[in-house]
């Protein structure tokens, strides 16, 4: 689904303008970039799951174009965790 698409269903389903569910949709996603900023950065969504930050240690590699050896500096990724009612949703069960 897209950006537009979802814009589109929280309109219908919520009954307000495309404008409206647009500011919803942004501010929801303003508010998981906010929180995964901050220090131990977590947000959770009862029925969807939880969107928490790791931290990856330095590590060594190998550049592939050259085959030299190179440190791949450490890095905070985001990941998302899937709640169970999303897993049971998707496998068909609810």
């Amino acid at each position: 689904m897209t950006k537009p698409q979802m814009v589109s269903l929280i309109s219908e389903k919520a009954e307000i303008s495309k404008k409206a569910a647009a500011a919803v949709l942004d501010t929801l996603v303003n508010a998981i970039h906010g929180s995964l900023k901050e220090k131990g950065g977590k947000f959770r969504i009862s029925s969807l799951g939880t969107f928490k930050v790791i931290e990856v240690n330095a590590r060594r590699g190998v550049n592939p174009r050259t085959g030299k050896d190179m440190t791949i500096p450490a890095m905070r990724l985001p990941r998302f965790y899937p709640a169970k009612a999303l897993k049971e949703s998707v496998k068909g069960k609810k």
